[in-house]
């Protein structure tokens, strides 16, 4: 057995058995922050259930579950092989930022979403409590508290993601639990799967791609294509238009999460603080100045970016 790293929420281990490499993953109760982070474990079971509904809709899209056990909460998946399954995180980080991979990362979730849509489904994920542990608390409560003046705007916005949960969301759509693999991406880390607001989705990715705009200056352009292709296949996938409601508030929560990965409970650790101050200057801007669709709002991110350094 070896632990694996990556992650706060879980315990998750490698057990090379004698028919190969298998993973085990257990949900903590107190997540590894520095703030108090309590989440409920029942989680686990919602996350197994988001693996099983989204590889019905897109086979091979999470790994293959071989054993559950809900009294421990714990759950036993299929190993993948990081020779073949690249961390989309790492990638982008190292500069790599392919188009074709952020538009497969909106076809997936755009289908999921798009026929996941059902009283069915509403009902085995209607888990707001949760989710408002998981996520709306700790990110937009958090960065609420921390920024006072900005309270009713983040609180505009956490009602607005309440008004609009229609569909399956798997609730952490960051590259950190993208793997690209041969046959397309797969996501991981399903903890956070609930009944809610697509948008949230949209944005949890954006979010990530305008970050690394910072960290990784020279490839500003790329990464600014990759959020041009993950709206282009999103939109492919469910026949959403681009004047559709559902990107100006994709851009809302995209500007609150940009402040939320600084000052919310779980901030994005490969920023400096030199580069957590701008985001944070950047970000508000961003809340005072709505955008209309996600598109824009990068362009107007990536405006105001210092020009990189040669």
């Amino acid at each position: 057995m070896r632990p694996l790293a990556g992650g706060v929420s879980s315990e998750i281990w490698c057990l090379d058995l004698p028919s190969g490499p298998v993973v085990a993953k257990q949900a903590l109760a107190q997540l590894r922050v520095a703030g108090t982070w309590l989440a409920p474990v029942e989680r686990t079971g919602f996350e197994i259930a988001w693996m099983r509904v989204a590889d019905t809709i897109v086979p091979g899209i999470t790994p293959r579950i071989i054993a559950a056990s809900a009294d421990l909460g714990v759950f036993v998946m299929e190993y993948l092989d990081p020779a073949q399954h690249r961390l989309w995180k790492q990638s982008l980080l190292d500069g790599h930022a392919d188009p074709d991979v952020a538009r497969a990362v909106g076809e997936r979730l755009g289908a999921i979403h798009r026929a996941a849509a059902t009283p069915a489904v509403r009902d085995e994920f209607d888990n707001v409590a949760l989710f408002d542990a998981l996520r709306l608390d700790p990110y937009l409560g958090a960065t609420a508290r921390a920024h006072a003046d900005l309270a009713d705007r983040l609180g505009a916005i956490r009602g607005s993601y309440l008004d609009h949960r229609t569909t399956l969301v798997h609730g952490d759509v960051s590259p950190k639990n993208i793997l690209v693999g041969p046959h397309g991406p797969v996501l991981i880390d399903a903890e956070c799967a609930t009944w809610g607001d697509p948008s949230f989705d949209l944005a949890f990715c954006a979010t990530h791609l305008l970050l690394k705009m910072v960290a990784v200056p020279g490839a500003r352009d790329g990464l600014r294509t990759c959020l041009t292709t993950l709206s282009d296949g999103y939109c492919s996938a469910t026949g959403i238009g681009p004047a559709d409601d559902i990107w100006r508030r994709a851009s809302d929560m995209t500007a609150a999460l940009l402040l939320a990965r600084v000052d919310g409970l779980s901030p994005a650790e490969y920023l400096t603080p030199e580069s957590q101050q701008l985001v944070r200057e950047r970000a508000r801007l961003l809340l005072a100045d709505p955008a209309v669709a996600l598109e824009q709002l990068a362009d107007s991110w990536a405006a105001s970016l210092p020009e990189p350094t040669r």
